[in-house]
């Protein structure tokens, strides 16, 4: 199992805020006391201005610059069009690596699925797993598949990905909630599977069931999972109501898929993330 960190991604923070540092720097220490996955850790490289701009206009880019809040959940950190940038570099190593055979995981901040084509939004900058899609398309596959387990509705990553030859979005998700979207289906790659807050678990494991099974229908040559751990029964954002093991089986059944496959942390704001994104990757490695 490959995890791509730097520790720089813990630079910034608001007090109170969910979107924190200790989200990271308590994950990376259970990963790094335990025997049972062998983990290398992988500095993220760079990115380039091009590859941003498949997925965002160059007005969302100049705003990054800009010391003045996006939105009352998204603050202007001190050069957090730095930490976008990292955080981006990493999601598009994580697709080197998984179309190199590697298991993988990016173990950074900020997330990103939130940020659509024109504004920063829910703790988001730039949109890190929409813009690997689009270099994974440039780079020549054919059909790549987006799984986004958050709790959270990927708004903009469909946003971005919208009727785009090549790609297919599959969120499952709490709804109502925030963004307020993903109630439906849209356009004729965009797949939402809304699940009413605090359902029982049963039933959140089978709409994930049904996602994955219209996922392997569509017969992708890459997946990237948009990994969000916000639907555990004790986060405090959200109503979901799974435990450790259903994140356990979640990676199982994409490993199954037998396709090769990146993921990047989402949302998850509960004590328990480290253990949640362990048991992920326990499942993902067929542990």
């Amino acid at each position: 199992m490959k995890i791509i960190h730097d520790p720089a991604c813990t630079g910034y923070s608001r007090a109170g805020h969910p979107e924190r540092p200790a989200r990271i720097t308590g994950t990376v220490e259970r990963l790094k006391n335990q025997p049972e996955l062998p983990i290398a850790w992988v500095a993220p490289s760079t990115v380039r201005e091009e590859q941003i701009l498949r997925a965002h206009s160059g007005a969302m880019l100049a705003r990054l610059k800009i010391s003045q809040d996006f939105d009352a959940d998204t603050p202007a950190y001190e050069n957090i069009g730095g930490y976008a940038r990292a955080s981006v570099a990493a999601a598009l190593d994580a697709l080197k690596l998984a179309r190199a055979g590697e298991a993988v995981f990016s173990l950074m901040r900020p997330p990103g699925h939130h940020a659509t084509r024109d504004q920063q939004m829910g703790f988001c900058f730039l949109n890190n797993i929409a813009i690997a899609v689009l270099e994974a398309l440039a780079g020549g596959m054919k059909r790549v598949a987006v799984f986004d387990f958050d709790v959270h509705h990927g708004n903009g990553t469909e946003d971005i990905l919208l009727d785009r030859d090549g790609a297919a979005f599959f969120s499952v998700h709490q709804f109502p909630a925030y963004p307020g979207t993903g109630a439906a289906h849209r356009g004729n790659n965009c797949f939402n599977y809304p699940v009413e807050p605090s359902s029982p678990r049963e039933t959140y494991r089978a709409t994930l069931s049904r996602a994955l099974q219209d996922l392997k229908a569509f017969d992708p040559e890459l997946v990237a999972v948009s990994a969000g751990f916000d639907a555990y029964a004790r986060d405090p954002l959200a109503d979901g109501t799974l435990l450790a093991e259903d994140f356990h089986w979640v990676g199982q059944e994409l490993r199954a898929l037998g396709r090769p496959m990146f993921s990047l942390l989402e949302g998850g704001y509960s004590r328990d993330l480290p253990e949640l994104i362990f048991a992920y990757l326990k499942g993902v490695a067929g542990q």
